[in-house]
Order: C-alpha cells, then sequence, then structure tokens
C-alpha cells in the first residue's frame, strides 16, 4: 500500500474528534497540568502559512510534552472583535457579524487539518455574548478599583480607520492597521491607568522565562529613569531680577548641570499660556505650537528627523548651580507626558543638544572629561567621567556628582529626586461598532455612572449602519434604541456611552476563560483557574511585546491586587516564531504573487508534510523563505519512513513479534548490533533535548540520519527499534505515525500512538566510547588520534611518541614538560 496522506490524515482527524483523545480533563491522577497555549487569531480571513508556522511546530511541542507525561491542555479560539474582522467585512460589504462567524467556521475547519491536539470543547469567540459579558465585568472591576476613568486627551487619529488609536498601534507615524499617516486629535476617551503598575510590570519581567530581546523592549517601553526635578527660575528681561514662577526640568545626569546653556520646553508646556510670560516674538512661537499638533509623538521624537525649535525671546531660565542666564526655546522633540515637560540642554553631553547648539549657535561647555584618551570624541561625550568646569564639584566622578550636586540643591529647595516611567495609560476607547460596548452611561444630573455587574452583558445591536463616522463618535451613536437608557442611580433618563472597547481588552484575559469556558456565573471559577493557571508555554509573535503582552500582564497583576488570583504574571515561559518569506526571499504578498497557500500545499503533500517542513527549515525564532523543494524533500522522507513500515510490517497474530520463530532463533546467533542501538538511544537523547528547547529543524535531521541507517539494511530491526521510532516521529506527523503505529504495532484503535510514553535512552549507549585527542608541540596542533575514552596520560603518550608526525616536531629535542588534558589534548613543550 502507498503512502496517501489525504486518506489517512482525514480519517484519523475523525477518530481524534469523535474520541475526544485530546479533551484536558481538570485533573488526572499522577499526572501534573501542563497548559499550552497559542495566540488565538483573528477570524479576518483564511489561515495563511504564517498561521501555519506559528501553529504547526507549536503543537509538536504540545504532543511532545504530553507523551512525557504531562496532563496538555491546548486549546484554541478566535480573537474575533477589533479592527482586522471589521475593516475586512466593511471592505466587502458584509455586516461584521456574518463575516465573523463565516470565518470562524472556515478557519476552525483548517485548524483541525493541521492535526493539532487543540481541545476544542473549550473553544471561546471573543464577539459571543458569552464572552464579552465578562469582558464588559474586568472593565467594572477597574472602574470600582479606580482605574479606569475619561478624560480629553490628545489621541492618534486614523482617518482612514475613522478611529482613535493608543500609542502601541502607531508605528512610524502610521496605523499599524492600514498604514495611513495618523493625526492628533483631543478627544473624550476612556484610559486604564496601567501606569499605576509600571513598577511592577518592570519587576516581574526579571522572573520570566522569556526571550531577554522581548524583555528589554518591555523595559524601554516602561522606560523607567531616576534622577532630580531641577528648578530654573525664569528672567523676564535683561535687567529684571528673578520671577516668581519657576520651571522643574527632569534629569538623570545632574552631574552635567555646569554644562547646561539652554532650556527646551514642550509645545504644550503649561508656561507657555501664563500672561506673566511676555514672549517678544509671540505670533512665531503660536505658529510653531500649531504646526507640532498636526504632528504624531513617533514623527516628534524621531532620530532621523531634524530638530527644530523657536526661542522664547525676552525670556531667560537661571542656572540654579551658577546664576548663569540661559535662553529658553519651545522644541517639539521634547513631549509633555515624560518627566515635566522640560529639558536642561548639556550640548557637551548630549549628541541632540548638540546637534541642536550648533544649529542655533549656542553656547557648549564641556563638564566632563572622558575616564580614558579612548573615549574622546567627535561630538557630544555622553559617558560619564570626571568633572571640569563645575566649580566645588570640580574633580568628582560622574556617580558622585550625580548625587552630591542634587542633594546640595536639595537643601536650598532647588531640587527634589524623582522617578519617571516612559509608559503611558492605556487609551481603551474605539470610534467603531465592532467591539465590545463600554458598561457605562452618562445621567445629565449623576453624571457617568457604571451599570449593575447583573445588567450584564450590553448586548452589541445589531444595526444596519455600521460603518464608521469619521466625527469621533461610533456609529452606536446613531441608534437611539441602543443609547436612550435609564440612569442606574436615579432611575432617570442616560445616554449609553457609544464608544466601544479595544481589541486588546478582550485578549488581555481570555486565557483565563479557557480553563472555564462555559461558566455563566464567573470568568472562571478560581479553583479551575489554580488548576491550570499561569501559562506554562506561550508561543506567537513579537510583534506583541508592547501591545497584547503588556496588557495581559496588566490585567493579571489587576485581578490579583483585587483578590481574584494568586499569581501576578500570567505567561511564565514565552517563545516568538519567525516569519515565513515567499521563495523569492521577500515578504509575501498578492501583489508580488509569492503567496504560499497552505490548503494547497497540503492537497499536494498532506499535513504532516507541511508541519514537519515548517518545522525543518530553520530555527523557530527566525523562520526564512519558503522552498519548494524542501517540502518536496519532506514528503520523500515520509514516503521511505512508510516504505520503511511496510517492509517490516507484521501480521495481526504475532503482533507482538517481528518475525517467525526460525529467525528468532536466527537472531539470537546473530552479533548484535551495537552500532544501531546507539545510535538509536542517542537519536532519543538528541530529539528529546532539541524538542525540549523547539530545536525543531536539528530533531528532524537526527531522525533522518537514523532512518538512512535503517534503510542500509544492515542489520536485522526489531520490534523496539519499529517502536521508538514511530513514538519520536509522532509529534511532528502525528497522522502517518498514527496510521503505522496501528498497522505494526498496536492492533487496539483505543490504544493511540499519541497516549505511549515518550522513549528514555540508556545513559551508558550515549556516552562516547572513543573522543578525538588533540596533539600539540609546543602549543601548536601537529596531529590528532582517536583514543577511548578515560584512556591514561601515560597511554596516550605511548601512542603519540610513536607517531611519525610527532617524532618529525620533537625530533631528538628533550621534552621539558607535557601538558595532559584528559579527552582533549597533549601538549609537548620541547
Amino acid at each position: 500500500m502507498k503512502y496517501n496522506p489525504r486518506k489517512i490524515e482525514k480519517k484519523w482527524q475523525k477518530i481524534w474528534e469523535n474520541s475526544g483523545i485530546y479533551k484536558a480533563p481538570d485533573k488526572v491522577r499522577g499526572k501534573e497540568n501542563f497548559y499550552h497555549l497559542v495566540m488565538f487569531p483573528y477570524p479576518s480571513g483564511d489561515l495563511h502559512i504564517g498561521h501555519w508556522y506559528n501553529f504547526g511546530p507549536a503543537d509538536v511541542y504540545a504532543r511532545f510534552k504530553r507523551m512525557r507525561g504531562f496532563n496538555v491542555m491546548s486549546p484554541m479560539g478566535f480573537d474575533s472583535f477589533g479592527l482586522p474582522a471589521e475593516n475586512a467585512a466593511i471592505k466587502r460589504g458584509i455586516h461584521p457579524r456574518d463575516w465573523t462567524r463565516k470565518n470562524i467556521e472556515k478557519m476552525r475547519k483548517q485548524l483541525k487539518s493541521i492535526g493539532g491536539i487543540y481541545d476544542w470543547s473549550r473553544e471561546i469567540v471573543t464577539s459571543e455574548p458569552e464572552y464579552y459579558k465578562w469582558t464588559q465585568w474586568m472593565f467594572l472591576q477597574l472602574y470600582k478599583a479606580g482605574l479606569a476613568y475619561r478624560t480629553k486627551v490628545p489621541c492618534n487619529f486614523c482617518p482612514s480607520c475613522k478611529t482613535v488609536l493608543a500609542n502601541e498601534q502607531v508605528v512610524d507615524g502610521k496605523c499599524e492597521r492600514c498604514d495611513s499617516e495618523v493625526t492628533q486629535k483631543d478627544i473624550e476617551q476612556w484610559l486604564f491607568k496601567i501606569t499605576d503598575f509600571s513598577e511592577d510590570l518592570l519587576d516581574g519581567l526579571k522572573d520570566l522565562d522569556w526571550p531577554e530581546t522581548t524583555k528589554i523592549m518591555q523595559k524601554n517601553w516602561i522606560g523607567k529613569s531616576e534622577g532630580w526635578d531641577i528648578k530654573f527660575s525664569i528672567s523676564l528681561g535683561v535687567n529684571s531680577g528673578h520671577s516668581q514662577f519657576s520651571i522643574p526640568v527632569f534629569t538623570t545626569r545632574a552631574d552635567t548641570l555646569f554644562g547646561c546653556t539652554y532650556l527646551v520646553v514642550a509645545p504644550e508646556h503649561p508656561i507657555l499660556k501664563n500672561p506673566k510670560l511676555k514672549i517678544q516674538n509671540l505670533k512665531f512661537v503660536q505658529k510653531y505650537i500649531e504646526e507640532s499638533k498636526k504632528k504624531t509623538e513617533r514623527e516628534r521624537i524621531s532620530e532621523l528627523k531634524e530638530k527644530t525649535g523657536v526661542e522664547l525671546r525676552g525670556v531667560k531660565a537661571v542656572n540654579p548651580v551658577n546664576g548663569r542666564k540661559i535662553p529658553v526655546f519651545v522644541a517639539d522633540y521634547v513631549l509633555m507626558h515624560y518627566g515635566t515637560g522640560a529639558i536642561m540642554a548639556v550640548p557637551a553631553h548630549d549628541q541632540r543638544d548638540f546637534d541642536f547648539a550648533k544649529k542655533y549657535n549656542l553656547s557648549i561647555i564641556d563638564v566632563v572629561k572622558p575616564l580614558t584618551k579612548n573615549d574622546f570624541v567627535n561630538g557630544a561625550y555622553e559617558g560619564e567621567g570626571t568633572l571640569v568646569n563645575s566649580g566645588r564639584f570640580t574633580g568628582m566622578t560622574s556617580t558622585e556628582a550625580k548625587e552630591r550636586i542634587g542633594e546640595w540643591l536639595a537643601k536650598k529647595k532647588l531640587a527634589e529626586k524623582k522617578v519617571y516611567y516612559r509608559l503611558r495609560d492605556w487609551l481603551i476607547s474605539r470610534q467603531r461598532y465592532w467591539g465590545a460596548p463600554i458598561p457605562m452611561v452618562f445621567c445629565q444630573k449623576c453624571g457617568w455612572q457604571a451599570l449593575s455587574e447583573k445588567d450584564l452583558p450590553v448586548l452589541l445591536p445589531d444595526i444596519k449602519d455600521y460603518q464608521p463616522t469619521g466625527k469621533g463618535e461610533s456609529p452606536l451613536a446613531k441608534s437611539p434604541d441602543f443609547v436612550e437608557t435609564v440612569c442606574p442611580k436615579c432611575n432617570g433618563p442616560a445616554k449609553r456611552e457609544t464608544d466601544t472597547m479595544d481589541t486588546f481588552v478582550c485578549s488581555s484575559w481570555y486565557y483565563f476563560r479557557y480553563a472555564d469556558p462555559h461558566n455563566e456565573k464567573k470568568f472562571a471559577a478560581k479553583d479551575k483557574v489554580e488548576k491550570w493557571l499561569p501559562v506554562q508555554m506561550y508561543i506567537g509573535g513579537a510583534e506583541h511585546t508592547v501591545l497584547h503582552l503588556l496588557y495581559s500582564r496588566f490585567f493579571t497583576k489587576v485581578l490579583q491586587k483585587l483578590g481574584y488570583l494568586n499569581f501576578s504574571e500570567p505567561f511564565l515561559a514565552l517563545r516568538h516564531q519567525g516569519i515565513i518569506l515567499g521563495p523569492d526571499g521577500q515578504k509575501m504578498s498578492k501583489s508580488k504573487g509569492n503567496v504560499v497557500d497552505p490548503d494547497e500545499q497540503v492537497r499536494k503533500y498532506g499535513s504532516d508534510a507541511v508541519r514537519m517542513y515548517l518545522c525543518f527549515m530553520g530555527p523557530y525564532s527566525q523562520g526564512g523563505a519558503w522552498n519548494p523543494n524542501g517540502i518536496v524533500g519532506i514528503y520523500r522522507f515520509l514516503n521511505r519512513v512508510w516504505d520503511l513500515f511496510e517492509k517490516f510490517k507484521i501480521k495481526k497474530p504475532t503482533v507482538h513479534q517481528l518475525f517467525s520463530h526460525s529467525t528468532q532463533k536466527k537472531l539470537k546467533t546473530e552479533i548484535k548490533n551495537e552500532k544501531i542501538e546507539k545510535l538509536l538511544h542517542k537519536t532519543i537523547k538528541k530529539v528529546t533535548e532539541d524538542i525540549e528547547c523547539m530545536r525543531f529543524n536539528t530533531a528532524i535531521s537526527a531522525l533522518m540520519i537514523l532512518v538512512n541507517e535503517i534503510q542500509k539494511g544492515t542489520f536485522l530491526l526489531r520490534h523496539g527499534d519499529i517502536k521508538t521510532l514511530l513514538l519520536l516521529l509522532a509529534p511532528f506527523a502525528p497522522h502517518m505515525t498514527e496510521e503505522l503505529w496501528h498497522k505494526c504495532v498496536m492492533s487496539d484503535i483505543t490504544q493511540s500512538v499519541h497516549n505511549q510514553q515518550w522513549p528514555k535512552y540508556d545513559p551508558k549507549l550515549v556516552k562516547e566510547e572513543k573522543v578525538q585527542l588533540i596533539v600539540q608541540i609546543n602549543g601548536r596542533v601537529r596531529d590528532k588520534i582517536e583514543v577511548p575514552v578515560g584512556i591514561s596520560q601515560k597511554e596516550v603518550e605511548e601512542l603519540t611518541l610513536g607517531r611519525e608526525k610527532v617524532k618529525k616536531w620533537i625530533a631528538r629535542k628533550p621534552i621539558k614538560k607535557i601538558i595532559f588534558v584528559s579527552g582533549k589534548l597533549i601538549n609537548f613543550v620541547v
């Protein structure tokens, strides 16, 4: 019988589904729970090869952990609210609800074709009322705790999506969804106080098994800075003294204060509206401020952008350490929300300040001398060193001076120690239809009021006109039936909030719901959460580092603080998959004609081949270009394995014996094939360690080497060898191995290969019996020899000194010293 993946895979997918083999009970006697989770998909279209690269290799890991004796929960669901699904629906003229449900149905079938061990009984869909009821409940908990509030804020507004975007959703001044230029608007919005947890979010990173780059990105995004708020008093004119008001300036480098030669304030700084400030060029300043409002934050702080500014003529600041009057500028590269909205510029020791000073012909004063000559640079020296031109502090190190100067000014009431964070509160309002309604109402008498939990869910109405308005309000505002309601406090007339929640609110807690997906009274029962959470292994894209991953950590910490959880981190271990490029090495796109359709690949080669090729094409965290020849190679490998088992297939009556009695008798007289036995155990060790570390490609390489040796046919294949090979292959090719398991090993249909125990290797058989030893003469390599493990120095000396290469280099020179490192080298010093 030839290998027929289409027939085999459909057969076993149906059997697995009917038997419920992958349902994860909350507790299995003698087994430890293992929560394995892959980031759930947006149902905005078909599954693409990128989805497969996320889900396929991840399923290999889940199957492996299951065979290692864990009670594995690997659930699946759909992140179905939000812009991706809504934009796709609008483009096609289909209602978002219909479009989403249709896609979910299709994607569910596609996901099942992967052959994953997903527990579909735990499926969640974030756009269904039974789910978003609890998203609204989460909002109410934050509101009651003072962590949700409404205020007017400058927002990133996408004119194409016609909605506000969080800072994290703007990339290089453009909407991450549609790539349109983002503008700035001041709008009343709902926000979550994620900034209250800045320190907790930073502190929790150190104990997480996450990629270091991801932890660094979150750390930088939170952006903790420790330093001093320094008061610079304002001088209003050449002959005037110090005014009665001052500008506080935050700095982490108090050691450079003597080098401060100008001050810069953000365009939004309140001092610019102070009537006492007699700015001589006020019109130019106001024009600059208006221009800055048109720019996004990313544009303003971009390293590529030339720094611009306007001096406030007639206004001077006074440097508190030396009394020097310095000019004050307004510049858009300074942000109001970070620090105090004003910076002290030290051009000798900050490159940005240096470039600005050169442009506007401002003073540059060196106050920090590099520790070594090698540290001198053209431009600003930004490192630490020894202070010069710094009055009484000259000669101190930067480290000492930072504290001494700050403390000196603090005694004079001119400085205060401060900690600031770059992180801003999370803006969650969206002026779109397809999202979870915010459970708040506004009453003219009582103001904003939260709905009672018993009134949840606030159902998203099935309106016909769901197109975004672009007027700063949601399409829901056009639905009187939805808007008009009763105040929960006074029973008077009130209006519902018509903005919907950012889709990231839905995905910030979904991993809890999988533990108890059908609970109608709680977001999840506490005992079930404690049985499964936190997630032991989470797999998904690095693009979510400062979005979903940060927000999920915030939600977990909030729920712990409110007493719902006994842990503070949602994902103990995290791994990122790489990106699959087109066959031409370019990012896949329909316009380039380089898109790989996974459904087509499955039809041609089978799901197992697609899974294995994605695992084999390179390191999982890196991805790579799709190679059509590569998947053909994997398909051929699977055919070779199939043919191998067809050759050695046994009959059902003798299922526990590989050969007939006469063959078994002959086998006893055969010389034991030590080579294949050792290779088998080395393969077990290699595959085990590689899958554990998600080195799927090298694990498959080891399996290929083993199969090649088996195919040489220089030994007799035993029953145990067949069983072991199938078990090692099972996570990669679940359908084919299940078929071969029942053909060649176990006739009982209920005894799945995926319920078997993972093979163990014999430590004695994986030990290397021989090692390559380097022979050196006076430290230079002159020869290499293969020697038994544990050989003594005396034996090595006898072996090496008799070799021609060694004799040549030693000649008749006396040996002064012999250096021997067991199993590695011997060095003769002559």
